[in-house]
């Protein structure tokens, strides 16, 4: 019967077969090569897709909504699960492209708002948003705060926030204001607003305090310089510029200056950076991912690390201009593998991917609750503050 306790590293065993000696330790050359081999670092690419892995992206604005409402009127539809290549974004390249949380943009058209149809377009749009979320309940979720971001990301959802709102789309009422607020709006952008054009009418005024009230978040992308310096003086909330880049770096009007970006970083807000080809562009040279790179850097080193984001700006037809390599939502890795590359580490990572938007919300909301027990709804009028006749 054989013997069980056979093993060859049992003692008794081995000086039974004295002729045989133990075994040897391997050169030190083949084990620091074994060990090399087993360090051996992964590449920017693969920390690209580990890091959004964990910390994805929260994207500032999407246009998708003003397009599909665009598109419906024409007859056509869009299948956000299954995607269709007439648009950039649908559910297979958002996940491919490791996005957590996405602004949709409920901005209406300058000639809806001419025709006076701005607030019945807006609805239209919370209308069909809250639908597309609907319709994709295994892939999406209604978030109207911080903590719906993080709900969402760990059940594998892409949290959904409303907005932002066109400033002029709220009727020059405080309390259309807070009724989109209660439909789930939480982000207004202040640009094409009478009552805040060149800086802030008394109204205007009014209208960002209580905006900070309700814990609506200010959108200054697109507005003035002289509307930001005024906004950033009287916002007691962080704000954010959902769809800008450095205008230090490309001459643009939706761009914010070097001046701007520094109020903005002592306010605590942040700048969403685009990825929009008019937006990056340098010397009429069509951008690439090294441009967004060199924008994003911009705007980190003037308003602070803290305060720097990103916004694709996409949901628009696939033919639209686009900054190669960023063409559609599945492309975010590429960026953050080029910032990996120029030495990034995994906490600025992941601050620019969710951790400062989140900040942004999160703030927001403390200080709405704070302002709720000590302020009451405005009732001004825009006759009152701005002796405006409509």
């Amino acid at each position: 019967m054989a013997d069980l306790r056979d093993d060859p590293q049992d003692s008794d065993s081995t000086s039974a077969v004295g002729d045989l000696d133990a075994p040897t330790q391997p050169p030190a050359e083949e084990a620091t090569a074994t060990a090399t081999a087993t360090a051996t670092p992964a590449s920017s690419a693969e920390r690209a897709d580990a890091l959004l892995a964990s910390h994805p992206v929260i994207d500032g604005h999407n246009s998708l909504a003003p397009t599909l409402l665009r598109r419906r009127a024409a007859g056509h539809s869009h299948d956000l699960e299954l995607g269709e290549n007439f648009l950039d974004t649908d559910m297979p390249r958002i996940r491919a492209g490791g996005l957590g949380a996405q602004f949709w943009s409920l901005q209406v058209a300058g000639d809806a708002d001419d025709e006076g149809r701005g607030v019945s377009t807006t609805l239209e749009l919370i209308d069909l948003v809250r639908d597309l979320i609907a319709s994709c309940p295994d892939s999406l979720r209604l978030a109207l705060g911080a903590g719906d971001l993080a709900d969402a990301r760990n059940c594998g959802r892409v949290a959904s926030l409303l907005g932002p709102v066109s400033g002029r789309a709220i009727g020059d009422s405080l309390a259309t204001l807070r009724a989109y607020h209660f439909l789930g709006v939480r982000v207004l952008a202040l640009a094409g607003a009478r009552w805040a054009d060149k800086g802030l009418t008394r109204f205007g005024q009014e209208a960002v305090r209580e905006m900070n009230r309700l814990g609506v978040v200010v959108d200054l992308s697109g507005a003035s310089d002289e509307t930001a310096r005024a906004t950033l003086a009287v916002t007691k909330a962080p704000a954010m510029f959902s769809h800008s880049a450095a205008g230090a770096l490309t001459e643009n009007p939706g761009n914010v200056p070097d001046e701007i970006l520094a109020l903005l970083g002592a306010n605590g807000g942040v700048c969403m950076v685009s990825f929009a080809p008019a937006l990056t562009s340098r010397d009429g040279r069509a951008p690439a991912v090294s441009a967004v790179a060199d924008h994003v850097e911009r705007v980190r080193d003037v308003a602070g690390p803290q305060c720097v984001g990103l916004s694709g700006t996409y949901g628009r037809e696939a033919d639209t201009p686009r900054t190669a390599g960023l063409e559609d939502t599945s492309c975010y890795p590429r960026l953050i593998t080029e910032l990996l590359d120029r030495g990034w580490d995994d906490t600025a990572i992941t601050d620019l991917t969710w951790d400062n938007a989140a900040r942004v919300l999160r703030d927001t909301e403390f200080l709405a609750r704070a302002a709720q027990g000590r302020r009451s709804a405005s009732t001004a009028t825009i006759e009152e503050l701005d002796d405006s006749r409509r």
